[in-house]
């Protein structure tokens, strides 16, 4: 039987589609296989190549399958859609995962350690709360304008809808008054638990070299620090702090041909949280910039004069993330001379 140098999977819940290549790209086996028996099947062979998607479990398998002593690649969704012939079904896609992972000038994502998605769980969930507080604000406040009570947008103005009630008790009918008084606990509880989280965060930021590092550049917090130590593979691998932006997604658009350079819109290719965060803390930056007193920023002043306030947020997001990257570069290359130092 021909060696299998490459098994492409294609997960799933119970049932997982293998598909297994040689070296020379011929088809060795293709093959279904439950959860429970996906180990024990791959561990009856050599060392070789597994690829799958970079998809919901993908990366606690990788962890898994890298004990048997096979090498792991994860490839984006997005790269693998060119290689399904035809039809789209299991072994289909198991057939183009393979194909993807046997090209040369493949891009892989970085398999997450435990530590990594334990501290995206707390950041998830604490997002999870907040939009949730969100639209109760947002319920609470449409039922009580049906009824002409009626306040500012934004969670700080809730005490004050809160006080209007209690005036206008008599005017209210009571079973108005229970409902909302339910928003209000739901919403109290909401906040209490996001501070918690915010503080999980807050402590997880601290115990971390990295996140103390990125979070001597203005603009970068120690939420955004843990998310880019959450959601980003290490900065070191990186070649340059361009490529780290254009990881993120804060870079143009391009459409360019007949060597005509065409930019767009902001091409938001890479993970939307840090990307967001980014944007939303230049925007701080920004708004302390035109404070009355502030120190002054020439570049950033040059591009508020030439460019509207939201494109100078993405500017500055793009240049902090830069930063970030280059102080990690720095911190590994301070490393890795010190390592050869003490070798000496």
């Amino acid at each position: 039987m021909m060696e299998v140098a490459i098994i492409g999977v294609d997960l799933s819940k119970n049932v997982f589609q293998l598909h297994g290549s040689g070296a020379d790209g011929a088809t060795v086996f293709s093959k279904k296989v439950s959860r429970t028996r996906f180990l024990s099947f791959l561990s009856r062979f050599p060392s070789c190549i597994v690829a799958m998607e970079a998809c919901a479990s993908s990366h606690y398998w990788s962890r898994e399958i890298r004990e048997l002593g096979h090498e792991v690649r994860l490839i984006a969704p997005i790269y693998v859609k060119p290689f399904v012939k035809r039809h789209k079904n299991d072994a289909n896609d198991a057939f183009a995962i393979a194909e993807a992972a046997a090209r040369p000038t493949m891009r892989f994502v970085e398999v997450k350690s435990e530590a990594q998605q334990s501290q995206s769980m707390v950041f998830r969930t604490r997002e999870l709360l907040v939009r949730q507080r969100t639209q109760m604000i947002n319920a609470v406040r449409a039922h009580l304008a049906e009824h002409g009570l009626v306040v500012a947008n934004g969670a700080v103005h809730l005490e004050k809808l809160r006080q209007r009630l209690e005036d206008a008790s008599e005017q209210i009918p009571e079973i108005v008054h229970d409902m909302a008084d339910l928003y209000f606990e739901q919403i109290a509880g909401h906040t209490q638990k996001i501070k918690e989280l915010e503080k999980k965060l807050q402590t997880l930021a601290k115990n971390s070299d990295e996140a103390k590092l990125l979070q001597t550049i203005p603009g970068l917090g120690p939420i955004t620090a843990i998310a880019i130590q959450a959601f980003a593979p290490a900065l070191t691998i990186f070649k340059r702090g361009r490529d780290f932006a254009a990881w993120l997604g804060l870079v143009p658009k391009q459409h360019s041909t007949g060597g005509k350079q065409r930019l767009g819109k902001t091409s938001k290719a890479g993970q939307r949280d840090i990307r967001r965060l980014l944007i939303i803390g230049a925007t701080t930056v920004i708004w302390w910039a035109r404070k009355k007193g502030a120190p002054r920023h020439p570049w950033l002043e040059e591009i508020l004069a030439r460019k509207a306030p939201m494109v100078a947020a993405v500017a500055l997001a793009n240049k902090i993330a830069r930063m970030g990257a280059h102080h990690s570069f720095g911190r590994f290359r301070l490393a890795l001379w010190r390592g050869r130092t003490q070798n000496r």
